[in-house]
């Protein structure tokens, strides 16, 4: 394997307490989801969204330009879950919704399919997590 780029964050205090990233671009507190209080601060079911959903879009736009197919301003949204199971474990979950316009649905789908085998987030998640997907147009 070949590392192409390698970060990291410190967290202190779980999830009601800060983060931050050795290069200073995240810097926040953390709260927990639902929690009382004067709500500021991010969860980290967030921040995975965020990065999932920016590479997810990253994944999107490749898989597009690899098959040659032009799109209209591809939008993704990605929801996480965060779920207790029957069992009283948590489990995260996770909706991808690729906004796909320009094309139709048959080619937004395809390109949906192509970009989940394609993204890490994507390819870390197979398997342990549920991951639906849908397109709009």
């Amino acid at each position: 394997m070949n590392t192409l780029y390698t970060t990291s964050a410190t967290a202190v205090g779980g999830r009601d307490g800060h983060v931050k990233s050795a290069d200073g671009q995240i810097d926040i507190n953390l709260k927990t989801p639902g929690a009382p209080g004067d709500n500021t601060g991010t969860t980290p079911e967030d921040l995975f969204a965020a990065g999932y959903a920016a590479c997810f879009n990253g994944a999107f736009n490749l898989a597009a330009r690899l098959k040659r197919i032009k799109t209209g301003e591809v939008s993704v949204n990605v929801e996480i879950s965060l779920n207790k199971t029957d069992d009283g474990k948590l489990q995260l979950a996770a909706k991808i919704t690729a906004h796909v316009p320009d094309v139709d649905e048959k080619t937004a789908r395809e390109l949906i399919e192509d970009a989940h085998s394609i993204c890490p987030y994507s390819r870390a998640t197979q398997g342990n997590i549920p991951v639906q997907l849908e397109v709009t147009r």
